[in-house]
């Protein structure tokens, strides 16, 4: 774990990044005390599937340029 001082962090924030992305822990701190912590973000690695949302449609409307009920006030 390798602990850098804001200014510093500020100078070299790509570099602190690059580390990060690479599975280095980072920590931001201020008077030797830590603050905050950079991590990478974990992507889930899940592909989207087609049509995996079949049959969960629960209602459409057979108008859609139709207004709703208790809109039409707010239309101009």
């Amino acid at each position: 774990m390798q602990q850098f001082n804001i200014a510093e962090a500020k100078a070299h924030l790509s570099e602190l990044v690059q580390k990060a992305m690479m599975g280095e822990e980072i920590v931001i701190a201020r008077d030797n005390k830590p603050l905050a912590m950079l991590v990478p973000i974990r992507r889930t690695g899940k592909r989207r599937q087609p049509g995996s949302g079949k049959g969960q449609i629960l209602f459409m409307a057979e108008n859609f340029e139709a207004i709703p009920q208790g809109f039409e006030d707010y239309t101009g």
